[in-house]
This record gives structure tokens, C-alpha cells and sequence, in this order.
């Protein structure tokens, strides 16, 4: 019988090897990758069953990454390994088409129980955000507007940058850090197919009033 194939994503190669180590026993792993450029560069010719990649990757996120991969591989099932915990990255990670959102702190006990319920079609999120609904959970969230109106934290870290503030005086003031700042951001400004802060600041004074 033909093992599941697995691409792990994330930006730590220490995280890489040990989730490698982690579900190599039941699955096979085909392919690692530290950014996202190289995994839409290499996904296609390793023809995973399953991607599990992290949101927070630097230049491009695994949210944006993860749209473009399911138009390149529409059969490849996602799921999102994060340290993000809000219920809002959650439902855009469904909203795109992921089959799992993990939390980096449960990796160890609720990866592998995640692939195999993504390998039998159905869904799966870290309880801690669903209480044990992952039904209603998945269908509520697919429900919900289009990622690309922005959420109700986007909107609070682009009022507060457009007033001026800097990304960690953002963070200070939301009680976020400044990496969670940034990752709002640069998702804000790939939805809106905004290219430069001045842009940006345009959007905001537009939009936010």
C-alpha cells in the first residue's frame, strides 16, 4: 500500500527535521522546503497528497502561498501548522481551502491525528479553537466574507499604522507582538494588491473612516 505523501513547509530547519521525524514513521515525506517561492517552484513535480506548511514565512505568507497552491494543485489537501491562534487567521485559512489548522504548540500530539483525518476527507483544527465542533466550525467559517474584505484585527493595525505608529508601538498597543503586526500587514497589503506603505496609508484613509 502506498504510504501518503507529505511536503513539510516552515522557515526553522530545526522544525523541518523534527516534524520530519515526527510523521516519517507513518508517512512519506517528500519534500521539505524553508520558504514559500521554492515550494510553488518544487510542489508540482513531488505530487503531494498533503502540504503542511506554517502561515508566518517570510516575503511571501503561507495563506498567500496556500492559495496559489490550491489552483496549482487542486487534489493536494493543506494543512496549516501555526503559532497563530485568533479565530480570524483560522477562517481564512478554510476560506482558501485548508483540510487542517494546527497549532505549533499541540504539534507533537495533534499532527499526526490531523493527516489522518485529512486522508479520509475530512477536516481538522487544533480543539482549543473549535471545543470539539469541527463541523460547524469549518462550515461557519467557509461562510463568513472573503478574506479579502479585511477582518476586524486588520482593521484595528491598519487604523493604528495610518495614525502613525510603528509596528512595535502596533503590537504594544493591540498586546501583539511586532511579528504578528507585520504578518497583518503584508497579508493586507497581498489582499488588496497593495504594493508600497504609501498606498497603503491611501487605502486606510479611504476606508477607515
Amino acid at each position: 500500500m502506498l504510504r501518503t505523501r507529505i511536503i513539510l513547509v516552515d522557515d526553522h530547519r530545526i522544525l523541518l527535521d523534527a516534524l520530519k521525524s515526527l510523521v516519517e514513521p507513518e508517512f512519506e515525506v517528500v519534500g521539505m522546503f524553508e520558504d514559500c517561492q521554492s515550494l510553488l517552484a518544487g510542489a508540482s513535480e513531488l505530487h503531494p497528497d498533503i502540504i503542511v506548511l506554517d502561515i508566518g514565512m517570510p516575503v511571501m505568507n503561507g495563506l498567500s502561498a496556500g492559495e496559489h497552491l490550491k489552483k496549482l494543485l487542486p487534489k493536494t489537501k493543506l494543512i496549516f501548522l501555526t503559532a497563530y491562534q485568533d479565530l480570524e487567521t483560522a477562517a481564512q485559512a478554510f476560506q482558501l481551502g485548508a483540510s487542517g489548522y494546527v497549532l505549533k504548540v499541540a504539534a507533537g500530539t495533534e499532527l499526526i491525528a490531523a493527516i489522518r483525518e485529512v486522508v479520509r476527507g475530512g477536516f481538522y483544527a487544533s480543539p482549543v479553537l473549535t471545543e470539539g465542533m469541527i463541523g460547524s466550525f469549518v462550515r461557519a467559517f467557509k461562510q463568513m466574507k472573503s478574506p479579502y474584505n479585511l477582518t476586524s484585527r486588520q482593521k484595528e493595525v491598519l487604523k493604528l499604522l495610518a495614525e502613525g505608529f510603528s509596528m512595535k508601538a502596533v503590537g504594544e498597543n493591540l498586546n501583539i507582538t511586532r511579528r504578528t503586526v507585520a504578518f497583518h500587514k503584508y497579508t493586507m497589503m497581498e489582499q488588496l494588491n497593495i504594493k508600497t506603505n504609501a498606498e497603503l496609508m491611501n487605502f486606510a484613509l479611504s476606508h477607515l473612516q
